[in-house]
């Protein structure tokens, strides 16, 4: 009788330990769930970086110069401008 309870008992954390360590994966940090949706002045950003691969949703996050970070559609017209004005600066 106590074996048993001490084997279910060891079942049971193993089954737990497996869960948690299938949530530990490794996901990306930064994802655009809503994009920002007005027009940003380019004087205001410092720098910009695109979302990974694995998020839902493409985008940029653009970097203010008060660190503040703002997702915005990569397809815009601004949004292009901003970051070839920014890529052209940094050479």
């Amino acid at each position: 009788m106590g074996t048993s309870r001490i084997l279910l008992l060891g079942i049971l954390g193993l089954a737990l330990l497996s869960s948690v360590i299938c949530n530990n994966t490794s996901g990306p940090d930064d994802c655009c769930f809503t994009l920002y949706p007005r027009r940003l002045n380019k004087n205001l950003i410092s720098s910009y970086y695109m979302t990974d691969h694995r998020c839902p949703k493409t985008g940029v996050i653009l970097v203010t110069k008060k660190s503040r970070h703002i997702c915005v559609d990569p397809n815009l017209s601004w949004v292009v401008g901003i970051m070839k004005s920014l890529d052209e600066s940094n050479f």
